[in-house]
């Protein structure tokens, strides 16, 4: 009988209480989530046992130590860490890591700033990468298209993931304007790329503008089709549990 396994996640952002509810259910059965693994985590085969987790989201430099002694006298065993993401876990009853509005307001405070870093300057060398190839011509244009193409991949995926972040600190403040506001962006994105796609299909532009316009729609498509096959997943998972 194997004794590890890989599970998938929802994407903190997206599904963090679902995931440590999974989690939870796993340890119930025996299986006891030991590191993250890429979109997931892995599993080691145990005794079955009833743990609870959470996740924190903290930049450590000289105060690890200090960090994670703090979370073990309050009863939160360090599992593992991912950059800036630590996963613990304790027994039912223990107090929770954060336990009023503004504390647990920080904790998505300090995973959105902590993706910020990278994905500000991430978005400015996108943004001039596409502008340099709309501008450029020949061998100079298709480099350009390459990179900024490239780029777009990993630019949209980061900052759909921190309009979310931002969403659950704004949740939990009690903002449901913000909070309605990040839920409708994806409907006028929708669209944009429809008003987009029908003057590209009725003008002659340029094909760097064309491909950027059928690019913004893709990341739109894709994003939407692989949330719909985990979601599905996640239904036929939570059945065999």
């Amino acid at each position: 009988m194997r004794q590890t396994k890989y599970i998938m996640s929802g994407g903190l952002a997206f599904s963090e209480d679902k995931d440590m509810d999974k989690l939870r259910r796993f340890s119930l059965k025996g299986w006891h989530v030991n590191d993250f693994k890429l979109m997931g985590y892995t599993l080691v085969k145990g005794d079955c046992s009833d743990y609870i987790y959470s996740v924190d989201y903290r930049s450590l430099k000289e105060d690890e130590e200090e960090y994670f002694n703090l979370f073990s006298s309050s009863g939160w065993s360090h599992i593992a860490s991912e950059g800036d993401i630590h996963l613990f876990r304790a027994h039912p009853g223990t107090k929770p890591i954060y336990t009023d509005r503004e504390t647990r307001s920080e904790k998505y405070r300090n995973s959105s700033n902590s993706m910020m870093k990278l994905a500000i300057p991430l978005a400015f060398i996108t943004a001039f990468t596409w502008v340099g190839a709309i501008i450029s011509a020949g061998i100079l244009e298709s480099l350009l298209i390459v990179a900024a193409t490239f780029l777009s991949i990993i630019a949209l995926p980061i900052a759909w993931t921190i309009m979310m972040t931002y969403s659950n600190k704004w949740k939990v403040e009690g903002r449901k304007g913000l909070v309605n506001l990040v839920k409708a962006i994806p409907f006028l994105i929708l669209l944009i790329v429809a008003i987009l796609l029908l003057f590209v299909g009725t003008a002659d532009n340029d094909p760097t503008i064309s491909l950027l316009t059928f690019m913004v729609a893709g990341a739109i498509t894709l994003p939407t089709a692989v949330w719909a096959v985990m979601s599905l997943y996640h239904k036929i998972a939570g059945r065999k549990d």
